[in-house]
């Protein structure tokens, strides 16, 4: 059986990306559809430091593209925090990448705790030049060792 990771939205949406309507009269590339916010998460305590990893057990690669035309977004950041055993938000399990000119980024920790009922999770905040913010979440597939994401974001409005 193959086991499945899936970035959350709102209520346990199980796709990365699901139709959007266009930006400012602007037709979206198909398969380029803007992927939802989580506008939940541990935000706003700074920026997390800038590293690739935070320990072992999970890593997360990803890709970051824009709605308009699905190409890669270079230099874009993305904020990741996951909570410890404890289900705590604290800068040792934090870290800030940044997308390579494929628009790629990987990060490894430990595999993400799960607290007060909630399942393992990773929040991101995902943040390109000429482009709208994402907080997303990520939960990993059940004892998976890797996981993969694509994210979509539609531009800034004029």
């Amino acid at each position: 059986m193959r086991r499945t990771s899936r970035l959350v939205v709102l209520v346990a949406v199980v796709a990365l990306c699901i139709p959007a309507a266009p930006v400012a009269g602007e037709p979206a590339a198909r398969g380029c559809q803007a992927t939802p916010p989580d506008a939940f998460g541990p935000f706003g305590r700074g920026l997390p430091p800038r590293r690739a990893k935070i320990g072992t057990g999970h890593v997360l690669t990803g890709v970051v593209v824009s709605v308009l035309d699905c190409r890669p977004i270079r230099k874009a950041t993305v904020e990741l925090w996951q909570a410890n055993r404890n289900g705590r938000y604290t800068v040792a399990g934090s870290a800030t990448v940044v997308t390579d000119r494929s628009g790629r980024f990987r990060f490894e920790g430990p595999y993400p705790a799960s607290y007060e009922g909630r399942p393992p999770h990773i929040h991101l905040r995902v943040q390109a030049r000429l482009h709208q913010p994402l907080l997303a979440r990520y939960e990993p597939a059940k004892g998976a060792r890797r996981g993969s994401l694509r994210l979509v974001l539609p531009p800034e409005p004029l």
